[in-house]
């Protein structure tokens, strides 16, 4: 996601990007391109957890985390995953 992000122009479109992106995603931030998103459920306060909190929103997101916690999902790299939509 941040590499997609990293390669929107201000007119809004996709262009081809090369190198490394520097971009850091946390709440509040508005997403360019992207209106679903598939991904892991991450550490606790871990970047990416960041990240997909300002995807999803932050209660939502947690409300979730809370559910996956109950159903004993399995976290982290290898772990379930989560669309967002």
């Amino acid at each position: 996601m941040r590499g997609l992000e990293s390669s929107v122009s201000s007119f809004g479109t996709l262009n081809t990007y090369d190198g490394w992106t520097h971009k850091f995603i946390f709440p509040p931030f508005e997403f360019s391109i992207a209106n679903s998103m598939i991904s892991n459920f991450h550490t606790p306060k871990s970047t990416l957890l960041m990240m997909v909190s300002a995807f999803g929103g932050k209660d939502f997101v947690m409300k979730a985390y809370k559910e996956a916690m109950k159903k004993k999902y399995n976290f982290s790299s290898y772990g379930d995953a989560m669309m967002i939509i």
